[in-house]
């Protein structure tokens, strides 16, 4: 059996199950099962796919966002790349087997990753011009003869120019399906693996146009049905895709987190520094990105990575360079960091309900450099702004451009297959179940490293066992055993 993974970056449960329009989603909920997918901590697309990918939490993968701790310097921050992720993933296992796999645009994949088969680079890839970012190289040729240019993203998506965004992700996503479609049915695969990003595009640009829960909702605004409608233009694109597939296909559709309204963003910084954890030689006379503030590292307990979620880090003796918090006072200090987090309030003195996580006791191992404390803020109905110089904690403008929605950490998923015991709606899943769940339905081996379950759990697949053994070459070994005393 070939499996299909068709990745939805963003996707939301709420409004990809609920709209009827939406008929060849509809069909494959119909004949399989859906649910919503509990995402990873943090819900952020990079590491989550490859959380998904190689059933491994982040910890254990040693990423923890797009942008990690080198080391325990103050300034040593390394980008994520596709040679962070060093676990085996799905379409590792599948090589294994002697068998091909098609990846195209799963995060981190530049530079390209070198499967048994094709892969083509992400939305990290630097310029699909001048850079190599498929493999084989040859690849890269081909779809800019298919084509033309290829965007791997919408380069400034941030923006207020909305009418120019929607026309930028439709012709983004039109290119990436038309190679997708290409490679379905001009190479040989068995495992194909993609995810489109424009929908996590859509989302963070226009999610306050079109969630009547959202701060800054106007009714009737000329954009409400912005999100419905690419929804929509999904669904049209999977319904080609299912034109041009085998009937014994495995189909997963999937996101790797969820969405939802923004509120705002609270100044994680600018509150260090009110709480006297974090000390600058000169505060800054207007607005300064943490990288850029004179910091006193001699009396700095406590910084922070803005983003999504906060990264919190600690300034710990004999750990970094000059760091003043005693390691026998580590654990107790930490928890009182901790309590002072989930005490935040929004404007008006009313609790955020934030989240705070330590990484130990959410990971089953902790690698390289981690946070000392993860934060959800509002339990992401807040992102973490990181800069200093704001003369509020509160902001409802994004630090880094117009930004409408946070990550929910409820994704979806729909996985219809022929030899499947799941039917209807799936509850408990979790994102770190799906390769489990995925090799299993394909006959393949589950590698050892993987945390997750397989959602199959026990039930039996429908179809029989793939043995690796013809009928002739079973009955054999059937007789040999029998006169061995081994069955009956």
């Amino acid at each position: 059996m070939k499996t299909l993974v068709i990745g939805l970056d963003c996707a939301a449960p709420e409004l990809l199950f609920t709209d009827e329009r939406l008929v060849n989603f509809r069909r494959l909920m119909e004949g399989g099962c859906y649910g919503g997918l509990e995402s990873i901590i943090p819900p952020i697309t990079v590491p989550a796919w490859m959380c998904m990918s190689t059933s491994q939490d982040p910890g254990s993968l040693g990423v923890y966002g797009f942008r990690n701790r080198a080391d325990h310097s103050y300034d040593a921050l390394s980008t994520v790349n596709s040679k962070s992720i060093r676990a085996v993933a799905m379409w590792d296992q599948v090589a294994m087997e002697g068998k091909r796999s098609v990846i195209i645009g799963v995060p981190p994949s530049y530079p390209p990753r070198k499967v048994n088969g094709i892969s083509v680079g992400c939305f990290l890839t630097p310029n699909t011009a001048t850079d190599m970012y498929t493999h084989p190289a040859g690849i890269k040729e081909e779809i800019e003869r298919l084509v033309g240019d290829y965007p791997v993203d919408v380069k400034g998506f941030r923006t207020p120019n909305k009418d120019w965004l929607k026309d930028e992700i439709y012709e983004m996503t039109r290119k990436h399906f038309e190679v997708i479609r290409h490679y379905l049915q001009n190479t040989e695969w068995d495992y194909f693996q993609f995810v489109e990003i424009g929908l996590d595009r859509m989302h963070h640009g226009f999610w306050k146009y079109c969630d009547p829960r959202h701060v800054q909702y106007v009714p009737g605004n000329p954009y409400q049905d912005v999100i419905s409608e690419y929804y929509l233009y999904l669904d049209h694109e999977l319904g080609r895709i299912f034109e041009v597939l085998d009937e014994d296909t495995a189909i997963l559709v999937v996101s790797d987190h969820g969405a939802r309204a923004l509120d705002g963003g609270f100044c994680v910084n600018e509150w260090l520094v009110q709480q006297g954890l974090l000390v600058l030689n000169s505060y800054p006379r207007e607005v300064t990105p943490f990288g850029e503030l004179d910091v006193n590292w001699e009396k700095t307990k406590v910084w922070s990575e803005g983003g999504y979620y906060a990264r919190v880090f600690f300034n710990v003796k004999g750990r970094e360079p000059k760091g003043v918090i005693e390691r026998g006072e580590y654990e107790r200090f930490r928890d009182e960091v901790k309590a002072m987090f989930e005490q935040t309030a929004d404007e008006h003195g009313k609790l955020l309900g934030t989240l705070v996580f330590k990484p130990e006791e959410v990971y089953k191992t902790v690698r390289n450099v981690a946070p000392d404390l993860i934060v959800h803020f509002g339990a992401l109905a807040w992102r973490s702004i990181g800069g200093v110089g704001y003369s509020t904690l509160h902001i409802q403008e994004n630090d880094t451009g117009p930004d409408d929605c946070n990550h929910a950490q409820i994704g979806a998923f729909i996985l219809a297959a022929s030899n499947s015991p799941l039917q209807g709606e799936i509850k408990g899943a979790h994102l770190l179940d799906i390769a489990p769940t995925l090799l299993e339905l394909g006959g393949y081996d589950v590698a050892p490293t993987m945390q997750g379950r397989s959602l199959i759990g026990g039930r039996g697949l429908t179809g029989p066992p793939d043995s690796g053994m013809t009928a002739e070459g079973e009955e054999i070994i059937r007789q040999r055993l029998s006169g061995l005393g081994y069955i009956s």
